[in-house]
């Protein structure tokens, strides 16, 4: 521990490395409930790529394992410490480096929060679109080693869609960039898709380029209520093969809604069994609005409120942004992220409904209804380990239903220590040695990340 701490301090600034177990222990994990963590070293904060360089040539010498960390808002445990770790923290390599309205790309480090990026674009009236529901507090790099969604991807695409090129430090210390600046670029084999979602498997991020959209028109929003997740599911697919592409389509379902209800006291209708939010933001948003509240009158909405003006509307998504704050309040809650074809998406819900009467568990179910992409929420006591069983099955159970529909086990928290096991149930015994042989070449000794995703 010692030799450890003595060597990486030679190459930090006071204040960056961090031993007190009272504060370390605050880095232990990620916001995963029911993943288990361990005891980090050390908690180092970098603020510049040579001293992440300085931390990795160390880890590599002294085979320390090395624990990357944004702002611990996953849902996988994968950024959960190892024992005798160092945690990488990136929270102070928190600078927008710079705004290119002409080449419309945003230059950050990891540390930046979503929303800041967001809201620095909108100054040069430009979007960075990617919006998970955490985006006042997570980071870039965390968006980037999860491969994040949000709910505006259903027009916009993920994260993956936007990363242009990244500089990343190698296991050993070595700085790789890969990508690109410009607009188009297929020179070798993409790095950098390889590393978006790698869950600092690979490598540590600490610059990104990405791509910047022009502004989007503000959207207008409306809430359908539904008598059953199969006439929900109908408006759905009937929304989608229309050909109309709402900026945001999401589903909730009783549980959630009275969970929002009881948090907030936003008054939605807890009678409803599914409500339905979709909301479009181009020059027609107001007739498309129209033509889809039509659409889901006509698959059996019980009532379409569209929202009156941009601040009805922002309640609204604000309602669906609470979603898991407020069934993280019921209890520990272990959250699933099944994304299966569009038209399954009553079948999941009705089978996870199903679940959860059989194991007399309480499920709550969000979904980015326009890609299909559920989030069941398994809320228990994890201090009764017959009723944590039985949240463990249920869960189980979700994950192997999502393959059944043709889906897949993550479509936007990662894997993990959550779905390790999973995973190798989705890609098949040939993708996932050439995934451990790529693991190998960027991580040859296993440092980086260990025990997560592969």
């Amino acid at each position: 521990m010692s030799d450890l701490t003595d060597r990486l301090a030679e190459g930090l600034p006071p204040g960056a490395l961090v031993v007190d177990p009272d504060v370390t222990a605050a880095y232990r994990h990620d916001m995963a409930d029911f993943c288990p963590a361990g005891t980090p070293a050390v908690v180092v904060f970098p603020e510049t790529v040579e001293q992440v360089q300085h931390v990795l040539r160390t880890a590599t010498a002294l085979r320390v394992p090395v624990v990357p960390q944004g702002a611990r808002t996953g849902l996988s445990g994968a950024a959960n410490a190892v024992d005798g770790c160092i945690v990488l923290s990136m929270v102070r390599m928190n600078r927008i480096l710079e705004i290119d309205p002409v080449n419309r790309i945003a230059v950050v480090e990891p540390g930046v929060v979503n929303a800041e990026l967001s809201r620095a674009a909108a100054a040069s009236g430009l979007a960075y679109p990617p919006d998970p529901s955490s985006w006042e507090s997570c980071t870039i790099g965390g968006n980037i080693g999860t491969g994040a969604g949000g709910l505006c991807c259903v027009k916009y695409g993920v994260t993956a869609e936007y990363v242009l090129g990244l500089d990343v430090v190698l296991a050993d210390g070595r700085l790789l960039s890969t990508g690109r600046r410009t607009a188009k670029g297929v020179a070798g084999y993409d790095l950098t898709r390889l590393l978006v979602g790698s869950e600092g498997t690979l490598g540590v991020v600490v610059r990104a380029v990405l791509a910047l959209r022009p502004a989007p028109t503000p959207q207008l929003a409306l809430a359908a209520e539904f008598p059953s997740t199969a006439s929900a599911g109908a408006a759905v697919c009937e929304v989608m093969a229309r050909g109309f592409t709402p900026s945001l389509m999401e589903l909730m379902d009783p549980v959630s809604v009275r969970a929002v209800n009881e948090l907030a006291r936003m008054g939605l209708p807890e009678s409803t069994r599914a409500l339905l939010l979709v909301a479009f933001d181009g020059p027609d948003r107001v007739a498309e609005l129209a033509a889809v509240g039509e659409l889901c009158r006509a698959a059996g909405a019980t009532e379409v409120v569209p929202a009156e003006d941009q601040a009805e509307s922002e309640l609204l998504l604000e309602a669906r942004r609470l979603a898991l704050p407020a069934l993280d309040r019921l209890g520990t809650t272990m959250i699933d992220d099944v994304a299966v074809p569009r038209s399954r998406l009553a079948e999941m819900l009705d089978g996870v409904a199903a679940i959860a009467e059989r194991h007399d568990l309480t499920i709550g179910v969000v979904s980015h209804a326009g890609d299909g992409n559920t989030h069941p929420i398994v809320i228990f006591d994890a201090a009764d380990a017959e009723q944590a069983a039985r949240a463990q099955r249920s869960f189980d159970e979700i994950m192997a239903l999502g393959l059944e529909l043709g889906g897949t086990i993550t479509g936007e928290h990662g894997v993990g220590l959550l779905k390790r096991e999973w995973l190798a149930r989705e890609l098949g015994p040939v993708a996932m040695e050439l995934q451990r042989q790529l693991k190998a070449v960027f991580d040859p000794l296993g440092i980086l990340n260990p025990g997560k995703a592969v």
